[in-house]
């Protein structure tokens, strides 16, 4: 069996009978046995093998949490549950998937803005960390904490005075709504001490998707730094530091994956400085993307092959409503191609046509690929968007025009 690494990095694998292998199952094979398309399916020897590649490159001092935002499927989080050492959650839907687990709640944390009462008294009651985001936050949980009798373990999420360079989305540096400036963080730090809460460290999260490595370590130098200086102000040793993330992968034609081997290197360096300062730290890597990210694989079939002026559409029963990312309405200015091929005709005989592949809203947006090789696909076909493991099904507007949402399986 061959494998597609020329359009996904942890490849999937290609059958005899020149079909995508998603969990050891042909295409085919795999969308009769979930009954029906459109499904969203992830293989977990994938999202194994990452964590084991994580594991190999990263210093065996760091501990590893999934974010859960990143796919939030019960069954990958449960499977991910006995290969990772935390979670990370932004909801109180997420902290429930999670409480589900085997994963104990003090290896849980909570962060996001606007977190209602309601999921601030779960947070306590669960007892895990909560990444307070400000000073109205904080107040708020040591009243729920005085009414339940616990003192809350808290981490204070700090906006640095830098931004993870070259990132999809940055999430410090600037004016955010994320978290507490740095430059507030020592007077936070002093009202701290008069507060009934178990001061536990920090969570610096400063961007996401980045392919580039001196970046990532650019970022770690500084997030180690800056949580060396803001410990000075702090009423008890820092416990947990939490480096954020930031790894992206590759989605688009030219992009190259990212050196993880390099940013394990570097951060190898930097660790022993950073163990002297805080002794007593956990020191945390935060990842969602790039750990579910290439598992998946998002399949729909084609419903009609249309040509109209001189243009090949293969008309599916999936489109933008499932995966938004795909459709290039989440985040990116000019629209680009996901890695898309035919899974059950993945190489053509000939020379293939190109093809655009929409699904079955009444809206120009809903375009799953553009002009793509892909004009050897037949009615009953299946197509295949790769790369679709994190922030698809969750992540699209499931509601719009009534369609039924697809299914998920980990195969």
């Amino acid at each position: 069996m061959s494998s597609i690494r020329h359009t996904a990095p942890l490849a999937f694998s290609i059958s005899a009978d020149n079909q995508l292998l998603i969990g050891g199952l042909t295409a085919t094979r795999l969308a009769a046995r979930i009954g029906r398309t459109p499904c969203y399916a992830y293989d977990r020897a994938l999202i194994t093998a990452r964590i084991a590649e994580l594991r190999t490159v990263l210093p065996p001092d760091i501990h590893l949490h999934y974010a859960i935002k990143a796919n939030p499927m019960p069954a990958v989080v449960q499977h991910l549950a006995g290969l990772v050492d935390g979670f990370d959650v932004a909801s109180g839907g997420e902290l429930k998937t999670v409480l589900d687990t085997p994963m104990a709640p003090a290896q849980m944390s909570f962060a996001g803005p606007a977190k209602s009462a309601n999921e601030l008294q779960q947070a306590v009651a669960a007892g895990i960390v909560i990444n307070v985001e400000s000073e109205r936050e904080l107040r708020a949980v040591t009243a729920i904490g005085t009414a339940l009798g616990i003192q809350p373990q808290v981490a204070l999420r700090v906006n640095p005075d830098f931004e993870l360079k070259a990132s999809g989305m940055k999430m410090g540096g600037g004016a955010k709504q994320f978290g507490i400036d740095a430059e507030r963080v020592p007077a936070v730090l002093h009202e701290l001490r008069t507060l009934d809460l178990q001061f536990i460290g920090f969570h610096i999260f400063s961007g996401s998707q980045n392919l580039r490595a001196e970046a990532i370590s650019e970022a770690q130098e500084k997030t180690l730094a800056l949580a060396t200086r803001l410990s000075q102000h702090a009423p008890t040793p820092v416990r947990l530091l939490n480096l954020g993330g930031g790894f992206g992968i590759p989605y688009f034609p030219g992009d190259q994956p990212l050196d993880v081997a390099q940013v394990g290197e570097r951060l190898a360096e930097l660790l022993p400085a950073a163990q002297r300062d805080l002794p007593l730290a956990e020191f945390v890597i935060e990842l969602g993307r790039f750990i579910v990210g290439a598992a998946g694989v998002y399949l729909c079939r084609v419903v009609e092959r249309k040509l109209s002026r001189g243009q090949v559409f293969l008309v599916t029963d999936g489109g933008l409503h499932h995966h938004l990312a795909a459709s290039g309405n989440f985040g990116q200015v000019l629209r680009k191609n996901y890695p898309v091929i035919v899974a059950n005709r993945v190489h053509p005989e000939t020379e293939p046509e190109l093809a655009s592949v929409v699904g079955p809203l009444c809206t120009p947006l809903d375009v799953l690929a553009d002009k793509m090789p892909l004009g050897h696909a037949q009615e009953g076909d299946f197509i295949a968007v790769l790369q679709s493991g994190a922030y698809g099904l969750t992540a699209s507007p499931t509601a719009f025009l009534g369609h039924p949402p697809p299914l998920e399986v980990l195969v």
